[in-house]
């Protein structure tokens, strides 16, 4: 019986453990746990959304306060087109949260930076075109493209001096999606450097329709492996979504696939950024707690937890301090919806929005509980506690059992001794 160990990816001269943990914003796949990954020669993401947000945490800066002042003439205006970025602000926040991490990886493994194209920032082409430069800038060892079909993303990066050094790949969900990057990249002659597939059964943000359950993630990869065998394209494929044990991992392993990206298992890691409280959350889930609704602003279906305190919360839109989903044009599904339940419920001190969520406060607050498929399984990989509560466990621990394990097992930590 073969193990995850068996197998090694290799992305030019570096030869890896084929683990990839997944970039979750906001902060979610910490510095830490990206640096965990790397550590033990696999590839960790951190991610680059609200990067503003993650760097006055990590660094007490005041990007955000200094926004908010800026603007705050502008909090009761229904119309946000006011509400920009500064570029040179945003690429000093990058900048420090990439370079800072790059500063401390130790091992042989690989840091990747997490880029959403959906995060449009009141100003897509010109604050996308800051994060992936500042990100190259600050040396890391390579970005992924995500949440979106970032047709010209490889254009905004080909006259960097570290576009053919640094790895870079995209996320995507069909071979459609994939072909249509190629050919709008073409023109660069630079190929990425891998592909992750991400199936219906991932976290968060999904790349289908609502009729997400009549997808698999099997049948996606020997499409697109199938295509690219006919096109001599000689790409890593790194299967993602619901591969849960290093089993999971082989299957795909076996037959073909570079390496696997997961997420779902590190969001109960010590080293993970959510709040220890939430990860009792998802320790507790049962599959009838988890949805994947229509409620985020940028378009995409997203899995949740039907718990999660920003389903149905009207606070009022944040753009002032945030604003990461207004588009070119200053606008915002979220704003619409809250708008729509303002006026419907004249003098009301609270309302409730249902069909949209903030998305930029709810997740800087830790309140939008997204989660992959198999959530309901994680209190299968740790012990209980004395208190009921589940203990959490260290990326190693989890990193080292997708590495190690067969027959679909998965080892449990030691329990600890009671107080």
């Amino acid at each position: 019986m073969e193990r995850l160990d068996d197998f090694r990816l290799q992305l030019g001269r570096h030869e890896l453990v084929p683990i990839v943990i997944g970039g979750m914003g906001v902060d979610i796949s910490t510095a830490e746990l990206a640096l965990e990954a790397a550590r033990l020669g696999g590839v960790g993401h951190i991610s680059d959304a609200m990067v503003p947000t993650v760097a006055d945490r990590r660094f007490k800066t005041r990007f955000v306060k200094d926004k908010l002042k800026q603007y705050k003439y502008n909090v009761a205006n229904d119309d946000k087109s006011d509400v920009q970025f500064d570029l040179a602000r945003l690429a000093e926040a990058t900048q420090m949260h990439v370079g800072s991490t790059m500063a401390a990886k130790r091992g042989s493994g690989l840091i990747l930076i997490n880029c959403m194209e959906k995060l449009t920032m009141n100003a897509p082409r010109e604050t996308l075109r800051v994060r992936l430069r500042s990100a190259l800038d600050a040396g890391i060892d390579g970005i992924t493209l995500a949440a979106g079909l970032h047709l010209g993303s490889f254009a905004m990066m080909e006259d960097h001096p570290r576009f053919h050094d640094a790895k870079l790949g995209i996320i995507v969900s069909s071979l459609r999606a994939l072909q249509l990057f190629l050919k709008k990249s073409a023109r660069t002659r630079r190929l990425p450097d891998y592909v992750v597939v991400e199936g219906p059964l991932a976290g968060g943000h999904l790349g289908f329709g609502m009729d997400w359950s009549q997808y698999d993630l099997h049948t996606i990869v020997a499409e697109i492996r199938a295509w690219m065998a006919a096109e001599q394209l000689d790409i890593p494929l790194i299967p993602a979504g619901g591969i849960f044990t290093g089993s999971d991992a082989v299957d795909f392993l076996a037959h073909g696939a570079a390496a696997v990206q997961v997420a779902t298992r590190f969001t109960v890691s010590k080293e993970c950024g959510l709040p220890d409280d939430i990860k009792q959350e998802y320790f507790k889930a049962s599959e009838d707690d988890i949805e994947v609704n229509g409620i985020s602003p940028t378009g995409y279906p997203m899995r949740m937890l039907k718990n999660s305190p920003a389903i149905g919360d009207g606070i009022r839109p944040n753009c002032e301090a945030y604003g990461y989903i207004l588009d070119a044009n200053g606008n915002c599904q979220y704003i619409q919806a809250y708008n729509r339940e303002v006026a419907a419920h004249p003098g009301a001190k609270k309302v409730k929005v249902w069909d949209k969520t903030c998305l930029c406060t709810q997740m800087r607050n830790f309140d939008l509980w997204t989660c992959g498929h198999y959530t309901y399984r994680l209190k299968d990989t740790t012990v209980r506690l004395h208190d009921d509560s589940y203990a959490l466990l260290t990326a190693e621990h989890i990193f080292n059992d997708y590495r190690y394990s067969k027959d679909n097992s998965i080892a449990l930590p030691a329990h600890p001794p009671a107080a």
